[in-house]
């Protein structure tokens, strides 16, 4: 067992002073006061964490781990052309080592910004699940959380690599999710792409799927306008009506974005308990549109926070989500009270947490080891007698010094220990050195 011992604890909604937080295996065993835990667990080995605060790890709802290597490529496009020159420019390059470096360049940024668990919707399986294999792999090295979304497409508009009959993306999918249903590092969610790349039969399927699998499915919807016009040109409906016409709007679905709603299709998924993977940064990044949060919340959706792959954001930051969450809405329904510190703190941790179905999220006896150490004397978070408001919203990554996940230390003094950050790059550099870029 180890005590970590530090300033203030994030727990039950407050921080509270001189805390400290008993790790046992994966586990937190016990929370309160240091000195009442240093006298009921007297053999103990401690960590002094003196001018820090513990906080939850982040949950990043939603990430394309290999879209890191394109990061920069193709900024300032609308969707299409973005998506174009971007993702379908450079699927041809992406095999297996490819896709493993993307994946560990990304977790290896993530853990270092707080993230402690990653939904990883990944759909370049390239005929068969070794690409799945290296993303997973990844997250293992890396020592991050993974809950990968295996993503089932058909839609022939699509580079070749990401195209999947039903019954392979379903067979692929259920043999994965069977492998890693006992790690406990991993696991696995069926992920229809969207109703644009994805047929009815492959959204049922998927749907099936996470019902046999007891899982969330997940899938995007209605990112863009013309994914809106386009279902009601082929169905006559739009895309939440369309999807609840295939018996798939319930809890078990965790929708990306929800971008062009309309107030029947918010008071439909709400009254179906249905969750969402929110991704401010990225909405704005390729000019998407602002998906309507306080409304959603009202309606009963429950809401977590995404990054979306770092070529459509740049930033994978959960905390940078909340922030960029909030102020977006302020902005748009311009109410400064409309959503608060406290949401999308909750949004980026427990929120996630439930949604992904992980037993993380929050500072409790029970729940999994996940939490990182914040610099209390860092520029970005004086003053300190505001040091939950700062968190949220000024806070800098370089205040972030050490990720525990699982009661394992991934970051020390702000450097990754699983993996060499110097290897990620010299990995970087010799791909685009092979890909004459």
């Amino acid at each position: 067992m180890i005590l970590y011992h530090a300033d203030s604890v994030y727990t039950n909604g407050a921080f509270q002073k001189n805390y400290a937080v008993l790790v046992k295996d994966d586990v937190i065993h016990d929370i309160g006061p240091f000195d009442k835990l240093i006298e009921t667990y007297r053999e103990v080995s401690k960590i002094e964490w003196a001018g820090k605060a513990i906080v939850p790890g982040t949950v990043n709802a939603h990430n394309h781990s290999f879209q890191s290597l394109l990061r920069g490529i193709a900024v300032d496009r609308p969707f299409l052309e973005w998506r174009d020159q971007a993702l379908y420019k450079y699927t041809p390059l992406l095999d297996e080592e490819a896709i493993y470096t993307g994946a560990l360049f990304a977790f290896g940024e993530m853990v270092k910004y707080g993230v402690t668990t990653v939904s990883d919707f990944f759909y370049v399986h390239n005929n068969g699940v070794k690409t799945d294999e290296a993303v997973i792999q990844a997250a293992i090295d890396v020592g991050i959380r993974l809950v990968f979304a295996r993503t089932m497409y058909d839609w022939d508009g699509a580079p070749s690599s990401y195209q999947e009959s039903v019954t392979d993306a379903t067979k692929r999918t259920r043999e994965l999710a069977i492998k890693y249903q006992n790690h406990p590092m991993v696991d696995v969610h069926p992920a229809p792409h969207s109703p644009h790349a994805a047929s009815p039969e492959m959204i049922q399927a998927g749907h099936k799927l996470a019902k046999e699998l007891q899982t969330p499915f997940h899938i995007h919807v209605s990112e863009e306008m013309f994914e809106v016009e386009e279902t009601l040109e082929k169905y006559n409906k739009r895309p939440v009506h369309y999807l609840d016409s295939l018996g798939v709007v319930d809890e078990s679905m965790l929708a990306i974005h929800l971008v062009w709603l309309d107030q029947s299709e918010i008071d439909l998924l709400g009254s179906k308990k249905t969750g969402l993977a929110y991704c401010p940064s990225s909405n704005m990044f390729l000019s998407d549109g602002i998906t309507r949060i306080p409304e959603l919340v009202r309606s009963g959706v429950r809401v977590s926070l995404g990054s979306d792959g770092a070529c459509s954001n740049n930033r994978i930051s959960v905390f940078e989500e909340m922030r960029m969450c909030s102020l977006l809405q302020k902005v748009k329904t311009l109410d400064g009270t409309c959503m608060t510190a406290d949401q999308v703190f909750q949004m980026g941790t427990k929120n996630g947490a439930d949604l992904l179905q992980v037993d993380t999220g929050e500072l409790v006896i029970g729940k999994k080891a996940d939490f990182l150490a914040v610099d209390t004397s860092d520029l970005s978070l004086l003053p300190k007698h505001e040091l939950f408001a700062n968190l949220v919203y000024a806070m800098q990554p370089t205040a972030i010094t050490d990720v525990v996940v699982a009661g394992k230390s991934v970051v020390q003094n702000r450097t990754v220990q699983t993996v060499s950050e110097q290897m990620i790059v010299k990995k970087v550099d010799h791909l685009f050195e092979k890909w004459g870029t």
